[in-house]
């Protein structure tokens, strides 16, 4: 019988000997995935070289990739403010100071905004925002002195941390100093404004009043009726919560300043609600009648007012035609009188002409009445005569002509001695 011939050994088989090393391979390094196949000794040496190769790249892929992480992690750690506390550089915002715990000690150091290093997990950093900021408290029940339950849904209160206090603040608050001086405060001080006023106090006399009437304006179309705002008053239950807080805060908190506090309106039960409707409605019916019983008598005073100014516009107006009337004639009778004046004037002008013409005319006929001349007149009058008569009488007639001559040169004569006299 042939001896059993051996199997030539497969490339993929491996050894029992090899086996059973195999086997005894930690089952930790079995899980991590570093158990390799046995290399056979003629695989060995060039293995060790394509190894030898290959190790210098893997390595550096590692190295660049571990750095990457590490970067990474620091760029995180920076940016995450509850990791903060593991970096030695930290940040302070603008509008914010820093501040340091030790050990769970405040450390008196006080940081502006900008870049800052620091212990890592020994040196505990937080900013404090030291600006205006504005806390809201919501949903704040209350009961009033009837009994009535309301609830105020916000409450916005504006204060500020003085940078000079903020040690002290701390150091007796903590970093949430705005729960016990703000927060709880406001929730304290609206129970004690609810018990001791009435819901009509706290829900209408304590808020801004706008009180609307009715004004009346005269146009080119005639009287316009608009809303204008009577009057306003101030916001008594902002005023009161500002000086409460703002009197403690100053008594135990000297860093913490209120701005303002702003208080909406709270939220009452719908019945009651619609109580205030009704009455609302009512007193706007009532104000509304009784500005328009203002308007009413307004306008009768107007209406008077303006006959008024009519009456007095048409008795102006009378004056002043009645004094035109007066000043017209009082023209014309100037005017009469500078023309009777010039007509007296020329009349006293003429007759003094012809006063003087007649004068001298009577003196050139005194100096023409002599006989001479008297006789050269008759003798012209006689040769102007072309009428002839006949009679007996006709030489007396020529006689008694020279007689009348005579007489008239005698009486001349008489004239001029008594003138001369």
């Amino acid at each position: 019988m042939d001896p059993p011939q051996e199997r030539p050994e497969s490339p993929f088989e491996t050894p029992t000997d090899q086996r059973l090393q195999r086997s005894e391979t930690p089952p930790v390094q079995r899980l991590q995935g570093w158990e390799t196949p046995p290399v056979r000794p003629q695989q060995a040496a060039g293995g060790a070289a394509a190894a030898a190769a290959s190790g210098g790249d893997f390595s550096a892929i590692i190295t660049v990739f571990f750095l990457f992480i590490v970067i990474s992690c620091f760029v995180a750690f920076l940016s995450s403010s509850t990791l903060s506390n593991l970096t030695i550089l930290h940040q302070v915002p603008e509008g914010h100071v820093g501040v340091y715990w030790r050990g769970g000690a405040l450390l008196k150091t006080i940081t502006e905004p900008g870049f800052h290093l620091k212990m890592p997990l020994i040196t505990q950093f937080e900013p404090i925002q030291v600006t205006l900021q504005t806390d809201q408290v919501r949903d704040i029940p209350c009961g009033t002195k009837g009994g009535v339950m309301i609830n105020f849904e916000k409450i916005e209160v504006v204060n500020r941390l003085h940078k000079d206090y903020v040690y002290e603040t701390l150091l007796n608050y903590g970093v949430q100093y705005d729960n016990t001086w703000i927060y709880d405060k406001i929730h304290h001080e609206i129970n004690q404004f609810c018990s001791a006023h009435s819901l009509q106090q706290v829900y209408i006399d304590m808020f801004d009043q706008v009180l609307f009437s009715w004004m009346y304006m005269e146009g080119k179309i005639g009287f316009l009726f608009v809303p204008y705002v009577g009057a306003i008053s101030l916001c008594k239950i902002d005023e009161k919560m500002k000086d409460s807080l703002q009197g403690d805060c100053t008594r135990y908190a000297p860093g913490i300043e209120i701005i303002s506090v702003r208080v909406t309106k709270p939220t009452i039960p719908e019945v009651i609600r619609h109580n205030f409707v009704q009455m609302e409605q009512e007193r706007t019916n009532v104000l509304i009648s009784i500005e328009k019983q203002k308007v009413a008598e307004k306008e009768a005073e107007t209406r008077k007012k303006m006959a008024i100014t009519e009456a007095e516009k048409n008795a102006h107006v009378s004056k002043i035609l009645m004094q035109q009337k007066l000043m017209e004639k009082d023209s014309a009778r100037m005017q009469e009188e500078i023309e009777n004046q010039m007509y007296l004037a020329r009349e006293k002008s003429l007759a003094d002409a012809n006063f003087y013409r007649l004068t001298k005319e009577a003196e050139a006929n005194k100096l023409k009445l002599t006989p001479e001349y008297l006789e050269l007149r008759f003798i012209e009058s006689i040769a102007n005569n072309s009428k002839i008569f006949f009679g007996n009488k006709v030489p007396n007639m020529v006689f008694d002509q020279r007689l009348l001559g005579n007489f008239l040169q005698s009486v001349a004569k008489k004239v001029d001695a008594e003138a001369e006299l």
